[in-house]
């Protein structure tokens, strides 16, 4: 468990990197992810190693939420001067994230059905 997490921690520390010093407009942790999903499909062996602490921290993801509540409750005076962009923003994203999903899944859909609709 601990080389799991060790290398989950390592795979974001390389994206951190990454995007600080590359200056993409792309979070660290999502390019450490890219990286660990790339390094897991070279290598499917770790892929299944690593599966059971992942689905432990999946378990206990709740917990992860507890600093971004208490993020909010300490810059809960911003939220009163710009609650209605950051809302709206949360709309739009949730809509345009939606959206993007489902036409997804009509495309696999019709992927692994064989290519009829095509």
């Amino acid at each position: 468990m601990i080389e799991t997490l060790t290398a989950l921690l390592l795979f974001q520390l390389v994206g951190e990197a990454i995007a600080f010093w590359s200056r993409w407009p792309v979070p660290g942790p999502v390019l450490g992810m890219a990286l660990m999903l790339a390094f897991c499909l070279w290598k499917p062996a770790l892929a299944s190693t690593w599966k059971p602490v992942a689905a432990t921290l999946l378990q206990h993801l709740a917990l992860l939420f507890i600093p971004a509540g208490v993020g909010i409750m300490l810059h809960f005076h911003r939220l009163q001067g710009e609650g209605l962009a950051i809302a709206v923003a949360l709309i739009l994203s949730t809509l345009l994230g939606m959206a993007v999903t489902a036409l997804m899944l009509g495309w696999l859909l019709r992927r692994q059905g064989g290519g009829e609709h095509d």
